[in-house]
């Protein structure tokens, strides 16, 4: 373990950090949702990421959060908004594409991808998702190699599938939906 000193209440604390493998073992074990994040016009970019979740209804806003070498981190830092598809349990080739850090860039990697402008960020939105969101950066946060970008929504729309995509234990999972 490292050791990380930190000032709580104006008083030292040495607390114990965690080794990265270690946290990544745990964290697997901790169901996600999937989406693929993406941005629009000169910065046309998309990204699969389960760094993300909501903080607030009041006002609305997400977070994903985006490792500082990840393209997608300039791409949404230049763009100053992003588009959110959450993903559909059938879309699991589509997800591995866009973590794929192979694939080609730019508007190349949306070729073969069904989807639409959203009507306020131009970001692509994925057809078939579960649901999409649009949102204008609010706050961008670094910490450690990573930037915790804040999305205010402007759009929050649901599509017609059924079953959710999630990643748990190193996979992809099938999350069920409920019947109506």
């Amino acid at each position: 373990m490292n050791s990380v000193t930190t000032e709580i209440g104006g008083d030292r604390a040495t607390a114990a950090e965690a080794e990265p493998a270690a946290l990544r073992d745990v964290m697997a074990r901790f169901a996600t949702g999937v989406t693929v994040l993406s941005t629009g016009g000169d910065h046309l970019h998309g990204m699969t990421a389960n760094a993300f979740t909501s903080v607030s209804l009041d006002p609305p806003s997400v977070l994903c959060c985006i490792d500082h070498s990840a393209v997608m981190h300039e791409a949404i830092t230049a763009a100053g908004h992003f588009g959110v598809s959450i993903m559909e349990a059938t879309q699991e080739d589509v997800v591995r594409f866009f973590a794929d850090k192979k694939r080609p860039l730019g508007p190349e990697q949306f070729a073969r991808i069904d989807w639409a402008p959203g009507p306020h960020t131009g970001a692509p939105l994925l057809s078939g998702a579960l649901a999409w969101l649009e949102c204008d950066l609010s706050a961008a946060h670094s910490f450690g190699d990573h930037s915790i970008f804040v999305g205010r929504v402007v759009e929050a729309r649901r599509g017609s599938g059924q079953d959710g995509l999630l990643f748990f234990d190193g996979a992809f999972q099938r999350a069920v939906a409920r019947a109506a």
